[in-house]
């Protein structure tokens, strides 16, 4: 029952001072949003670049030639990689691991239709390359496996593709020329939105055997695409592939590979470090605010307990102990601190649904989404009461050791 006069005692004296209770509470206010605000838009972009790089695949390994090196100078690319690679790797599926194999080779190249024209990336591949890639036709359908042995001039291309090329007309059927060579249009892929260094929305794919003798001229691959099975360690996967690579080009176990194997796991584990410490980092200076708020609510507590030295001495005069006293004020500080905590929660929720909005809708203003963690909030709100405790306690304690006799004497 005591504890409850003491809390509506406090209740009662910060009402006395509206403004400088406001004051107090507003440096926990803005600590608290800062933190969910800057916590949340770290967590957004750990979710956007985990799900660039999952549209681009999963569990992937990508093997691709080797920079010529000659006394320490890089100058070019070894062109090792052949088609009988991709097939040997292919053999293996099953003794490997592997759901599925694609050879490939691209460039850059001028496509026409009509009178428009438009320079892209074309991607000659076999038909297993869409589904490791994580590729959907939206309409019309991929080239299939006769077609693409018999040579036939088939090609699927993105949506921005055909947005240039066709507008909004339906390029199904129609006739482009790729190089001067002529292609009919079977399918459009879904699209998957730009990822920053490459956008496959805008990329025709064609059968490999007209890339490589028609389109490019060339004998060698780009690179190979790798599916692991559902599993299946991609570490494990990478030295089998590897092994089984030197071997081909007679390499030594021991000797420098003509070909470097990149891990999508690996990948993933880097980016997703690389983005917890930029979201360490954002919270970690928007604790700053809170720790401001604090001394805050501490120099408004040693104010007030300095108005209130007469008070306190007629308390203990009439009987209050000095845990009475102490509890008081550090009630009054608790409930300055939990009272910032709500309204900061709900400000910086409020600020991250507008962020989260704005990268919806106007993604050049504003290229991150956020993504509210619940453990956020309890963080937020849990420091914020631990501030109020820390910083409360000194002003409370102050209060607690003044001497009655003297307290009274106080004007």
């Amino acid at each position: 029952m005591l504890f409850w006069v003491i809390v509506k005692v406090g209740i009662r004296s910060l009402m006395a001072n509206k403004l400088r209770s406001l004051l107090a509470m507003l440096g926990i206010v803005i600590g608290v949003a800062a933190v969910i605000a800057m916590l949340a838009i770290g967590a957004g972009a750990k979710k956007q670049i985990l799900s660039r790089i999952m549209a681009m695949g999963s569990n992937l390994l990508i093997i691709r030639p080797a920079q010529n090196q000659s006394r320490g100078v890089m100058s070019g690319t070894q062109q090792t990689l052949t088609v009988a690679d991709a097939e040997a790797i292919a053999a293996q599926c099953e003794k490997l691991g592997i759901k599925a194999v694609a050879p490939v080779v691209s460039g850059q190249a001028q496509i026409k239709y009509l009178s428009r024209n438009t320079r892209t990336s074309v991607t000659g591949s076999s038909l297993t390359y869409l589904p490791i890639r994580a590729f959907e036709v939206e309409t019309g359908r991929c080239f299939t496996d006769p077609e693409a042995d018999s040579a036939r001039r088939v090609a699927v291309i993105g949506p921005v593709t055909a947005q240039n090329l066709f507008g909004f007309n339906d390029p199904l059927n129609e006739t482009i020329k790729i190089k001067g060579i002529n292609f009919t249009v079977i399918g459009v892929l879904k699209a998957k939105g730009d990822q920053g260094w490459f956008n496959p929305d805008d990329q025709a794919i064609i059968p490999l055997s007209i890339a490589m003798k028609q389109m490019f001229g060339l004998d060698y691959l780009r690179e190979i695409d790798i599916q692991a099975q559902d599993g299946k360690d991609l570490s494990v996967l990478e030295g089998e592939v590897r092994a089984l690579l030197k071997k081909r080009h007679r390499i030594p176990e021991t000797g420098t590979a003509d070909f470097e194997v990149r891990n999508q796991a690996d990948r993933i584990r880097e980016l997703t470090d690389t983005a917890r410490t930029f979201t360490f980092l954002l919270g970690g200076i928007a604790s700053i605010s809170l720790l401001v708020g604090g001394i805050g609510i501490m120099n408004i507590m040693l104010v007030t307990v300095t108005e209130r030295t007469r008070e306190i001495g007629v308390r203990m005069a009439i009987g209050a102990k000095r845990s009475n006293i102490r509890t008081q004020f550090l009630i009054e500080s608790m409930i300055i601190s939990g009272l910032g905590g709500l309204i900061g929660t709900t400000l910086g929720v409020a600020t991250a649904r507008l962020i989260d909005w704005l990268s919806r809708e106007h993604p050049t203003l504003c290229p991150f989404p956020a993504s509210v963690d619940p453990s956020s909030i309890l963080l937020s709100v849990a420091f914020s009461a631990i501030v109020g405790v820390f910083f409360g306690w000194y002003p409370s304690r102050r209060a607690a050791a003044m001497d009655p006799v003297e307290a009274l004497r106080y004007e």
